[in-house]
């Protein structure tokens, strides 16, 4: 292998403003238990674009500075002390982002990814490293070993595509209806994994029309316009005024979210996965939740690493295409000109 630069490019927030700056730093060295790993390929989705923006939302999750960019996938250069034997160099990894502690209640009871002291890989927490870079600086037991030969833009979309998958087996989609809010890179990414899972017929809401195209692409049988059309009366025309079996809320906006519970059936199930910003106010508890007796989950990441092999399980036996969800590749000095596109889809930087 070449020798290494001293010096390499990043995106890096560094003040409290709507920014990220292209600039150069040092390439940094593995210390004990790390991985300095070559960037090959960097995703980038909408929490990216919130941290960006840097509103209240992403004072939440995320400390300055940083480098953004959780979702990637790179090649290992320089393994440190104490990583030997484990991992060696040219061997491929893909990054967990959520950094665990190892110790606490969650840890011990196979709940790593919502680990009670949780940092985040490209978000400073636990480090000011992330994928938007040359190079980076991971722990290597955050690492996931890609266990196939899967090409480079598939295995970057491994994290949220964990999360998809995640979302997925909470309400266990086969043989039933699916309604996805939502279609962001997750929600059309969890279309395309309810289809492969056997769903029935595969509702998908959005205000973005193109966002529509794409969920059709990904496997939704019935598109619905919330700009333009009613939400509630198409969902019980087509599940015979029953409601819906399944239900995966990735919009996070409000006024989804706080009607989605309308919609469902008696027993259905919700899965709970954007970011809401604003309250959860329902109107009508008793009769749109207790009395329907709901199945009500959550999704914050994913197993570590169990979902991480089955999603790369999926994507390499092609059971879900996720090659609508890219939809541009560019380098990391044009960020900035194709920023306002993450909201929408995903798309990819590279060095």
């Amino acid at each position: 292998m070449s020798e290494l630069p001293d010096y390499m490019k990043v995106l890096i927030k560094e003040e409290e403003k709507p920014s990220y700056v292209y600039k150069e730093i040092p390439v940094p060295q593995p210390g004990n238990g790390e991985l300095l790993v070559k960037v090959l390929k960097v995703s980038i989705c909408g929490s990216d674009n919130i941290l960006y923006q840097w509103d209240e939302a992403a004072k939440a999750i995320a400390m300055l500075p940083f480098i953004p960019g959780h979702e990637c996938v790179g090649e290992v250069v320089k393994v440190g002390p104490d990583c030997e034997g484990k991992f060696f160099i040219g061997q491929r990894i893909c990054c967990e982002n959520h950094f665990y502690c190892g110790k606490c209640y969650q840890c011990l009871h196979d709940l790593r990814h919502i680990c009670q002291n949780l940092n985040q890989f490209g978000h400073g927490r636990g480090t000011i490293y992330g994928g938007c870079a040359q190079y980076t600086i991971i722990p290597a037991r955050y690492c996931y070993q890609l266990k196939t030969n899967l090409d480079v833009d598939r295995a970057c979309l491994l994290e949220p595509f964990g999360v998809a998958h995640q979302a997925m087996e909470e309400v266990c989609p086969t043989g039933d209806s699916v309604l996805i809010q939502g279609c962001g890179p997750i929600g059309l990414i969890s279309a395309g994994i309810a289809k492969s899972m056997g769903a029935v017929k595969i509702i998908a809401t959005d205000i973005v029309e193109e966002r529509l195209q794409k969920a059709k692409q990904m496997g939704a049988d019935v598109l619905v316009n919330g700009k333009m059309e009613n939400l509630k009366d198409i969902v019980m025309k087509e599940t015979s005024g029953d409601g819906i079996g399944c239900l995966v809320e990735c919009s996070g906006a409000a006024p989804l979210v706080n009607n989605c519970f309308s919609l469902l059936r008696k027993g259905g199930r919700v899965v709970l996965v954007g970011l809401l910003k604003k309250p959860l106010h329902v109107e009508n508890f008793l009769q749109d939740i207790l009395f329907k007796s709901l199945t009500m989950k959550t999704v914050h990441g994913r197993k570590i690493f169990s979902t991480w092999e089955k999603s790369e399980e999926l994507l390499f036996n092609d059971k879900v295409d996720v090659t609508p969800v890219i939809t541009h590749e560019v380098p990391m000095s044009q960020f900035e000109q194709v920023r306002q596109l993450a909201p929408p889809f995903d798309f990819l930087c590279y060095g």
